[in-house]
């Protein structure tokens, strides 16, 4: 595997004001999810962490969402019920990271005449 380039699922949730992204670790135990709640929601997410793209849909500028943005769409802020709540209506997204350009070693090392 080329360097930077890794897989990433998310899950993407258009509310109303805004659009919310939360990451998983992979589409399977997403889909597996949903389906048998009984797996632990932490082996499902990659981090308890809710973004937002500012009305960007899922490629938008990604930041943390606040408490007030929570609440006024999911009526909560607790993170562990919204990660729910979008795991369970939003769509599920798989893209491949993008490979890193640019040079390694401009300098070549030892190797530049000096």
């Amino acid at each position: 595997m080329t360097r930077g380039e890794a897989p990433q699922t998310k899950v993407h949730f258009k509310g109303k004001d805004e659009d919310f992204i939360v990451f998983v670790e992979d589409a399977k135990t997403a889909k597996d999810w949903k389906a048998d709640k009984t797996i632990p929601l932490a082996q499902v997410v990659s981090a308890f962490k809710i973004f937002v793209t500012h009305k960007q849909g899922a490629q938008g500028t990604l930041n943390g969402a606040s408490h007030g943005t929570l609440d006024n769409e999911f009526g909560t802020h607790d993170d562990e019920e919204v990660i729910k709540m979008i795991l369970e209506k939003g769509t599920l997204q798989e893209t491949e990271g993008a490979e890193r350009q640019g040079s390694k070693n401009d300098s070549i090392g030892a190797r530049v005449a000096h």
